[in-house]
C-alpha cells in the first residue's frame, strides 16, 4: 500500500463537500443581498406614532379652515430649466414676506425638498429648487419659515402636482365637507 493511499485527505479539498456546501453557501450570500437591499431601499412613508398624527388632525383641519376663511389661494409655476418657483396670490391679504413651500415626495423621504418663497411683489413670491423634480409630488405652503413649526402654523395651503404632465397647479386649503 501506498502512504498517499492510506493517508486520508483534508475535507476541504475534497470535491463532494463542495458540491454540498456550493448551494447552501449561495444562498446565504444571495440572503443578505437582498436583506441589504431591502434595508437600504425601505419605504419610509408610514408614520411611526399614529396616535399622535391622529391628535394633530384636528388642528390641520382647523388651519384649512383659517386658509379658507381669509380666501387663500394660490397659483404655483414651477421653471424647471432655471429651478425657480413662482407663487401668486389669487386672493388674500395680510401675507408675511416670506413662506415655505415644502414638497414631500410620495415614496422617498430622502427627496423631500423645502423651498423659501420671498415676496417680490404684493402676493409675488419667487424661490429655487433644490434639484429639479420629476414625476408627482404633494405641496404644502405655510407662512413658518421653520418645517418643524408646519403643525403650528396659522393656516396652510395644500396640492398636488405630476411634473410629466404640467409645470403648474393652484395651491388652496382642502376641502372641509
Amino acid at each position: 500500500m501506498n502512504q498517499t493511499q492510506t493517508e486520508s485527505k483534508v475535507w476541504y479539498r475534497e470535491w463532494g463537500i463542495w458540491l454540498l456546501l456550493a448551494p447552501l453557501i449561495l444562498v446565504v450570500i444571495l440572503s443578505a443581498i437582498a436583506i441589504s437591499i431591502a434595508y437600504r431601499h425601505a419605504d419610509d412613508v408610514v408614520m411611526d406614532n399614529y396616535y399622535k398624527q391622529g391628535r394633530m388632525i384636528n388642528q390641520v383641519l382647523e388651519q384649512d379652515r383659517r386658509a379658507a376663511e381669509l380666501n387663500l389661494h394660490a397659483d404655483l409655476r414651477f421653471d424647471r430649466t432655471t429651478g425657480e418657483v413662482f407663487l401668486r396670490f389669487v386672493s388674500g391679504e395680510q401675507l408675511p414676506k416670506q413662506l415655505l413651500l415644502l414638497l414631500d415626495h410620495p415614496f422617498e423621504a430622502d427627496l423631500d425638498q423645502t423651498v423659501l418663497l420671498n415676496e417680490s411683489a404684493p402676493g409675488v413670491y419667487r424661490g429655487e429648487l433644490e434639484r429639479v423634480p420629476e414625476f408627482a409630488w404633494y405641496l404644502t405652503l405655510i407662512p413658518e419659515l421653520d418645517k418643524a413649526q408646519r403643525r403650528a402654523a396659522e393656516w396652510i395651503l395644500s396640492g398636488s402636482i405630476n411634473f410629466a404632465n404640467a409645470d403648474q397647479t393652484q395651491l388652496a386649503p382642502r376641502d372641509l365637507r
